[in-house]
């Protein structure tokens, strides 16, 4: 454990620059690279080009191009870029459309510093990250999907993947709002295994992260609910 990897490298975009400049510093203080920051959606994108990080830090709100069309972008041109979506709204409208254009993660501007170095930490290696309330919100909807009928009787395979009881229990946990450690307190299991129980039941949802599980919940309709 004790070999260091090099530092991710990331890059901080908000338009506000005392925010800005505590979140980079933040991440510095972590022994995180932050290579960039940006004011603004076009200046995130040339300076995303010049500098190319492994994690954007990314506020929705930005003057000259909005967020989304900023990940859109950047990803659409880089598909290895993971994005974490840092945003004060935590409205479902938001965080569908931010998923959809690439993001990897949201995370509500509430979120404590360890929280948000975490958050940073496992986007980088691709885990799907976000506030605990909102993944609830899309789990919540592939709960529902994956109990619908088969829209063609045996089209191509059995189309319920079936949870376990341990399963369904943390996913209501999850949908209810809980953290992943009140989750953890709650069933008396660790904070790693409801993160594992998290991550089987998107496995068996045959999503291999929440980008393709919000896509695919936004192809459905499901987000003009």
């Amino acid at each position: 454990m004790s070999e260091q990897q090099d530092p991710i490298k990331v890059m901080v975009v908000d338009d506000h620059p005392m925010w800005r400049d505590a979140v980079a510093r933040d991440l510095a203080e972590a022994g995180l690279d932050v290579i960039a920051t940006a004011g603004d959606g076009d200046q995130a994108v040339r300076r995303a080009h010049a500098t190319a990080p492994d994690v954007l830090v990314l506020d929705l709100n930005l003057p000259a191009k909005p967020g989304v069309q900023v990940c859109k972008e950047l990803v659409g041109a880089n598909p290895a870029l993971r994005v974490l979506v840092l945003s004060a709204s935590g409205e479902h409208a938001d965080v569908l459309e931010a998923v959809k254009s690439g993001a990897t993660g949201y995370l509500l501007k509430s979120a404590s510093t360890e929280e948000l170095i975490d958050a940073v930490r496992r986007t980088a290696v691709g885990d799907p990250v976000f506030t605990p309330g909102l993944a609830g919100l899309v789990l919540g909807e592939y709960r529902r999907l994956a109990s619908e009928p088969a829209p063609a009787p045996g089209a191509d395979g059995p189309k319920a993947p079936q949870l376990t009881d341990r399963e369904t229990e943390v996913l209501r946990l999850v949908a209810k709002g809980l953290s992943y450690k009140q989750i953890a307190e709650r069933l008396v299991i660790s904070h790693r295994t409801v993160q594992n129980h998290v991550q089987n039941t998107l496995g068996k949802l045959q999503l291999h992260n929440r980008v393709e599980l919000v896509r695919y919940a936004i192809e459905r309709g499901l987000d003009d609910e």
